[in-house]
């Protein structure tokens, strides 16, 4: 094999078309760059170029030659950088719903920063179903049982609904008087939560919210009793902020699922992502 600085002055003042030019690209003397060529057609027996008044111009022994070193020049370049330059930063967009984002996700990004720091989130949040029709991302995160017609899914969480209230009212004889926090859309249970625990409800209603978190927040702040959704109020119920008013858990068939089109094909870094969230929250396990 002819040595490599041979070969580049070749591909330089082939690609030029000019030895002077060459030899400034490659930081060498135009002497420099002509003995290499001499030197390279010795070695191959093969005039290369055809000196011209002004430049040279490939023989065409040097342009079939060409194509096979500044193939080689690319792929030794390109598994330089995969294997040893820091990759781009690839940013990955994601529909996710207000309160999954907040209480799940956000908390989850330094071990996102961790374990894929070269991915950068781009989150947009979803306050209802209509958003999903906007076009942008091909991954979402959307509430339901798992039925999203065109949309392959993961299930990232299995539901389990359970009344919670601040510390300070569950001291309350009878919990069941306390306001009942409401939250439109599917998580408005509290009448299956009740027929299933056996417990008779009341119809003292309260505050109606259009998210959980949002109503989640009102439920800490004393406002009421709320129908918590496990795995989202789990850091608050580690923490104190909100307390079990009850045992009995009811188990719904909805949860949280990672989508994207069936016709797509996920990025590398999309693909990445998924498999970071579905090791982490996979099954429920939140």
């Amino acid at each position: 094999m002819p040595p490599l600085d041979w070969l580049r002055s070749f591909e330089a003042a082939a690609r030029l078309s000019n030895f002077t030019a060459a030899a400034a690209e490659l930081g060498l003397t135009q002497a420099a760059v002509s003995q290499h060529i001499r030197l390279l057609e010795e070695r191959l027996k093969t005039r290369l170029f055809k000196r011209l008044a002004r430049g040279v111009a490939l023989s065409p022994e040097g342009a079939a030659y060409l194509p096979h070193i500044q193939s080689a020049f690319a792929i030794i370049g390109s598994s330089t950088n995969e294997l040893f330059e820091p990759r781009a930063v690839q940013a990955v967009t994601i529909r996710v719903p207000i309160s999954f984002a907040l209480l799940m996700l956000v908390p989850a990004l330094p071990d996102l920063a961790k374990a894929l720091p070269r991915v950068r989130l781009d989150l947009v949040t979803i306050h209802r179903p209509t958003d999903y029709d906007q076009p942008g991302s091909a991954l979402d995160i959307r509430f339901g049982n798992g039925s999203f017609p065109g949309r392959e899914a993961d299930r990232l969480t299995v539901e389990r609904l359970v009344p919670v209230a601040a510390p300070a009212l569950a001291g309350e004889d009878d919990w069941t008087s306390l306001p009942l926090l409401l939250v439109a859309g599917a998580r408005e249970m509290w009448a299956e939560w009740f027929t299933a625990s056996g417990r008779a409800g009341h119809s003292r209603r309260s505050h109606r919210f259009d998210s959980f978190v949002a109503a989640m927040e009102a439920a800490k702040a004393g406002a009421g009793a709320l129908l918590g959704s496990r795995p989202l109020i789990d850091a608050a119920l580690k923490s104190n902020l909100l307390v079990r008013l009850s045992d009995f858990e009811l188990s719904s068939p909805s949860g949280h699922f990672l989508t994207w089109p069936s016709s797509s094909r996920l990025t590398g870094a999309e693909q990445d992502f998924r498999c970071w969230l579905l090791s982490r929250l996979a099954g429920g396990s939140g």
